[in-house]
């Protein structure tokens, strides 16, 4: 009986609902006493969107493809800032072995963070004593004396017949003396005092920036990771943070591989260089300390400093030390450096020369630098993770 009367009531539009009821009592009542808000009809709702719909798909992609150019763009006017925390993070995780050093030791992380502090600026402070002076020194006098450097090149009977031909050296010997005495050779390599100004004070900016983040992030390395961590599922969240530590470990590891690399190549040519009656030896070993913590170009900069400063020598000392260099660099490249990564990170050497290959080929100096521990990270993950899922397949 009561499917039928359900029935009649939906047949017969006569017949109200019972908030159709309460709706017309409630708007009786509101004239005789105070106004209460009665229910509206919106009507029956639509369909639902057809997500299948060309239309639909193209405009999600569109505006898909406008978020992605627009993040790229805002990222991009932003890349300067991105490199200066990553080298900051990484110097952080570099020297987080030596913090952990004395923390273990019984000192508090706080003065931990001041010794290590101390130590990089002393270590900064060393070079620029060294290092400063005797560059400038010898910049002045491969400048004062590149005029008769150029006239020297008449020696060869080739370039004097050249040169009485169409006297190429007479002008160019002519242009240096103008550029040194006019000022002009400043300008042309810097733009100027505005542009040196500029030069100067980017790079000091940018230094300071680099060392105050870095303290920040050696003081807030914990509680960094354990953030990070906890984004994890907790039951798979102690995994997630001995892997963490271990590819945190790795990357300190590495940060002092390369500073021991460095420093025996900064032994090496400062040996060298008292050998071959170098000038200033004991600056240019400071250089190439420097010059080899950055991957793969880090030693052609300093075999160009150490083969100019040889070159006010005489050019036999010149050659003798550019190829003294080279040897030396080949065979820290596939002998020493493979052998103390496998060592210290676990990675074939092989490994090692094909991520700085590929990482400064697709990310210029910062890839080089993060390239070696991300492969670190990455086989650590593929022993950890991976391999044993693929084993129990």
């Amino acid at each position: 009986m009561a499917k039928v009367t359900k029935a009649k009531n939906q047949r017969n539009p006569r017949i109200k609902s019972p908030i159709a009821r309460l709706t017309r009592s409630t708007s009786t009542d509101s004239k005789s006493s105070s106004p209460v808000k009665s229910l509206e009809d919106f009507g029956v709702p639509g369909s639902p969107i057809n997500t299948a719909h060309p239309f639909y798909f193209g405009f999600l992609a569109a505006s898909g493809a406008v978020i992605a150019i627009t993040l790229l763009r805002a990222l991009a006017s932003a890349s300067d800032v991105f490199i200066l925390l990553i080298i900051s993070i990484y110097l952080a995780a570099g020297l987080n072995p030596a913090i952990e050093f004395f923390v273990k030791r019984g000192l508090r992380r706080g003065l931990s963070i001041f010794i290590v502090a101390l130590s990089v600026i002393a270590t900064a402070f060393l070079f620029i004593i060294l290092v400063i002076p005797p560059v400038i020194r010898q910049v002045d006098l491969f400048i004062q004396s590149l005029p008769e450097t150029i006239q020297s090149l008449t020696n060869n009977r080739q370039i004097a017949r050249l040169n009485d031909q169409y006297q190429v050296i007479d002008n160019l010997v002519a242009q240096a003396q103008e550029w040194i005495s006019g000022g002009q050779l400043f300008a042309t390599l810097y733009g100027g005092v505005i542009g040196v100004g500029k030069t100067v004070l980017s790079g000091t900016f940018a230094l300071l920036t680099v060392f105050v983040l870095t303290l920040y992030f050696m003081a807030a390395l914990p509680k960094f990771l354990s953030v990070i961590y906890r984004l994890a599922p907790a039951s798979r969240r102690n995994r997630v943070s001995a892997i963490g530590d271990a590819i945190t470990n790795r990357i300190g590891i590495f940060v002092g591989s390369q500073i021991l690399i460095a420093a025996t190549a900064a032994l090496f040519i400062t040996l060298y260089g008292l050998i071959l009656d170098i000038p200033y030896a004991a600056a240019l070993g400071m250089v190439v300390f420097f010059a080899g913590l950055i991957p793969l170009v880090g030693h052609f900069i300093g075999a160009t400093i150490f083969t100019l400063v040889a070159l006010t020598q005489s050019l036999g000392t010149a050659i003798a030390a550019l190829v003294g260099y080279a040897i030396y660099q080949q065979i820290e490249n596939y002998l020493v450096m493979p052998r103390i990564m496998k060592r210290s990170l676990s990675i074939p050497g092989i490994v090692t020369i094909v991520a700085a290959l590929l990482g400064s080929a697709l990310f210029g100096l910062i890839g080089a630098i993060l390239a070696v521990p991300m492969a670190a990270a990455l086989l650590l993950i593929l022993e950890e993770v991976v391999f044993p899922k693929s084993d129990r397949s």
